[in-house]
């Protein structure tokens, strides 16, 4: 709720500019980018388990501050900036370690797939719930509620972390800083030599630029394109979300991971063509059903890449290469953010995304001359002819 709605919508009713909403947006983000390999090495050193309690105990902290300064009325662009590189921080930090802990909490393999789709539905739901009570505090009682909501939801993640009790793995020791930057590189040299994690990657990347920047001037088109307010912009940042929701109940049920490549292939274009039908709707409903349609497209995509190379890399890899998997899902956002907030400032909302939907669209076709080299790849792991 907190990154998604109630620090734009904070930063665009404090400055009206769509372009300091993508700067927000921006650095809210790039600290993000430059921890995530950083927290893939952590993965491989150190227990897992204590990572999140760690992060979720300095979570609580940045969301408490929001609270205090905005019961206080004391909130400004400056401040609400510096506590959103906080947030991106944590983000950063968080983000592997949330995808590699669901390995350790399934014994058998053949249920790895199912388990990280589960993972991505609970996620997913958070999305949804988070938004649509955002919004309804919002239109009642005021943005102040939101971050008092966030802050007490630390508590039940604190309480969840630490009734769990997983078995002892055996994990790497990095005594020094030159072995931690060693492991680093030996991380980035497996995901350059091999072809598939690295198309899989590029197309995460691609998405993460152009395919979810939509985020960031949401607000404008709640506010400006659609006319709407506050019950406008919880409804659309609810929609994406429950497309996601729906899309990690399919994954959930479904079995292996061969053909998945062709799915990473479909979302992608299915994501571009949202966006462009999403640029040229002045129907709420209508804005919302093609969200749900990107949102929906985009865990598709996303969980369908992270199920395949959780599935296959190498096991004492995993931890540096799903850092990677996140850097590319996640460190594209700030850029994503100042590009869309950048491109709507100088050519309007509506052909912000719909640059950003070609460009989607071109991905994809990319992608398709790729995908028998991937295709080979989950073969090949899986030993099937």
């Amino acid at each position: 709720m907190t990154q998604q709605l109630t620090i734009p919508w904070l930063a665009y009713e404090l400055t009206n500019s769509a372009w300091l909403l993508g700067l927000a947006g921006f650095l809210q983000f790039l600290p993000t980018l430059l921890l995530i390999p950083f927290s893939g090495v952590l993965c491989d050193r150190w227990s897992r388990r204590d990572l999140l309690m760690l992060v979720q105990v300095l979570g609580i902290s940045v969301s408490a501050t929001l609270t205090i300064l905005t019961f206080l009325d004391v909130i400004n662009f400056g401040s609400l900036l510096i506590l959103s590189v906080l947030n991106g921080m944590l983000k950063g930090l968080d983000m592997p370690v949330r995808h590699t802990i669901v390995t350790e909490m399934v014994d058998d393999r053949a249920d790895w797939g199912n388990a990280i789709a589960l993972n991505s539905v609970m996620l997913s739901s958070s999305l949804v719930l988070g938004p649509a009570v955002g919004g309804i505090l919002i239109a009642t009682v005021g943005i102040k509620y939101c971050f008092l909501y966030d802050t007490l939801s630390y508590i039940a993640a604190i309480v969840t972390l630490q009734a769990m009790q997983l078995k002892p793995t055996v994990l790497q020791v990095t005594s020094t800083v030159n072995d931690t930057w060693q492991r680093l590189w030996e991380g980035f040299q497996y995901v350059l030599r091999m072809q598939p994690i690295r198309a899989i990657l590029l197309m995460l990347a691609l998405k993460g630029l152009v395919g979810i920047s939509y985020t960031a001037i949401l607000p404008i088109f709640a506010v400006d394109v659609l006319q709407g307010n506050a019950g406008t912009m919880a409804i659309l940042g609810t929609s994406g979300p429950i497309g996601s929701l729906l899309a990690c109940s399919y994954l959930s049920l479904r079995r292996g991971i061969l053909g998945l490549e062709r799915l990473i292939m479909m979302a992608q274009a299915a994501i571009g063509v949202g966006l462009i039908s999403f640029a040229l709707s002045k129907q709420v409903w209508l804005s919302v059903v093609l969200l749900v349609l990107v949102g929906g497209s985009s865990i598709l995509q996303i969980t369908s890449s992270n199920t395949i190379i959780q599935t296959l890399v190498d096991d004492d890899k995993r931890g540096r290469v799903m850092s990677f998997y996140a850097l590319a899902m996640v460190g594209m956002l700030p850029f994503g953010n100042l590009l869309a907030g950048s491109l709507a400032h100088l050519l309007g909302a509506p052909s912000a995304l719909f640059v950003c939907g070609n460009v989607c669209i071109l991905g994809a076709l990319w992608f398709s001359t790729q995908r028998s080299s991937v295709t080979r790849w989950i073969r090949q792991g899986l030993n099937v002819s």
